[in-house]
């Protein structure tokens, strides 16, 4: 008899558990619909389950964060115009700043100088020609008159001959032109006998540029201005000794590169041995920074000055400031869909928004650590509330009236009931929501305090 009860058991099981399942919807329900009105005569409810929790006062905020990558911002290439054999090149990661070596063509070093002009000729010494016979001008007009003066004195004598005479004069005078015409006339196209060579200064903003690096450099003697003299070409002659070149006084276009300061080496693109063409090495800032391709149409935070949180791969965060918000948007790449969306880019459906760059430094780099490059998560505030009551979000009840309410506790209403310290529920108070940030939620209302305790249903 009893193996044929127990099936009978097993059947009793499921319907119990089923019937208090149903049996707590339903006090749920009553103790939601019990509170009427303006929450002053709440219901009372049975005690609940859950965990009790306190109204707080707190700041809120309500960040939104958006994917970024640690580096040291955009590579450029150096506009190397040097010809030859690459036979160095420097191992990326390194810094160079100014007076230093970039590479060695052919031996020779190409130097980093600080600017923003590219160095687009060669600096130097110009030689023009000065003296009689210029091929026009002085030269031309005293070899006439000469010429001229000559023949008429012989041709005036009056003891000669006077065909003699004649032809003295005419001969001497064809002769005396033509030693004029013969050094500056335009058919000869020569310089005078007696032209002088004499040298000229250059000038240019390229040379004051130039000049700036060479007097920071130590090398001096000369005036940092506009002017290309032959006091500059002395002090680079002695630049050219220490760096273990031809003393010219010249500065070959090859022989310089320009950044707008101390740069680190991004790459090579070429090897020692290979002819130095194109662009053989990059360079990027020295300072580590996070580039972030952010939706065109959301960038009201991508203001410059804006601090913002960066959150590293170890997970620590170190604040940053915008430093700058790129102006032209960028297209999404071709064919990406919704997986290949740019960081910051679409909404999850349809085509990938355009972004614009935004640039996030830092003001302490000791915060980074070792860290040069990675995936970052940069957080930033959109609204903020201070000085408020929060709870967490799951403890707003919907109301059967419309709105929202919270459970409050006999346990945290010292004025309810003398207080007795258990924690059945009092019934639902009606508040109103604020700002929900970070799993809460600001509320209000007449009956709610500081300190107070509200159930979050389990």
């Amino acid at each position: 008899m009893d193996d044929m009860k127990e099936p009978g058991r097993h059947r009793r099981g499921p319907l119990l558990i089923t019937a208090a399942i149903l049996l707590v919807a339903a006090v749920s329900t009553v103790g939601a619909l019990g509170l009427g009105g303006d929450g002053s005569d709440e219901a009372k409810a049975p005690g609940r389950s859950g965990r009790l929790v306190e109204v707080s006062r707190e700041t809120l905020t309500d960040r939104t964060e958006i994917d970024g990558q640690l580096g040291h911002g955009p590579e450029v290439p150096f506009p190397v115009k040097a010809q030859g054999t690459i036979t160095w090149l420097p191992a990326s990661g390194t810094t160079a700043r100014r007076g230093e070596q970039v590479l060695r063509i052919d031996d020779r070093p190409v130097v980093l100088l600080y600017g923003s002009l590219p160095m687009y000729r060669d600096l130097g010494l110009r030689q023009t020609t000065d003296g009689a016979g210029g091929g026009s001008g002085a030269g031309s007009e005293a070899g006439s008159e000469a010429g001229s003066e000559a023949g008429s004195e012989a041709g005036s004598g009056t003891e000669a001959d006077s065909g003699t005479g004649t032809s003295s004069g005419t001969n001497s005078g064809s002769a005396a032109k033509g030693g004029g015409s013969s050094s500056g006339s335009p058919d000869s196209g020569q310089p005078a006998s007696d032209a002088r060579q004499r040298t000229v200064p250059l000038h240019g903003m390229d040379v004051k540029q130039f000049e700036s690096n060479l007097s920071a450099l130590g090398y001096s003697g000369f005036t940092v201005d506009d002017s290309y003299t032959e006091l500059t070409a002395a002090a680079v002659e002695r630049w050219q000794k220490d760096l273990g070149l031809p003393r010219t006084g010249t500065v070959d276009a090859g022989s310089v590169v320009y950044a707008p300061g101390a740069v680190r080496i991004a790459g090579t693109s070429a090897r020692v041995g290979a002819e130095a063409t194109g662009t053989p090495v990059t360079y990027t800032g020295t300072s580590r920074m996070v580039t972030v391709n952010a939706q065109a149409t959301e960038t009201r935070w991508a203001q410059r000055g804006t601090t913002v949180s960066v959150e590293l791969p170890g997970g620590r965060a170190v604040p940053g400031t915008v430093a700058s918000v790129g102006e032209d948007a960028a297209a999404p790449e071709s064919g990406a869909g919704k997986d290949g969306a740019p960081a910051g880019g679409g909404d999850g459906g349809g085509d990938p928004a355009a972004t614009v760059t935004v640039v996030i430094v830092f003001g302490d780099h000791a915060s980074l650590g070792r860290l040069q490059s990675g995936p970052v998560t940069v957080r930033y505030a959109v609204k903020q509330r201070r000085n408020v009551l929060a709870v967490p979000v799951a403890a707003l009840v919907a109301l059967a009236e419309g709105g929202y309410g919270l459970e409050i506790s006999k346990e945290g209403d010292s004025e309810a009931d003398g207080g007795t310290g258990d924690d059945a529920s009092l019934g639902f108070v009606p508040v109103r929501t604020g700002l929900f940030a970070d799993g809460k939620v600001e509320v209000s209302g007449p009956r709610v305090r500081e300190g107070m305790k509200v159930r979050v249903p389990g």
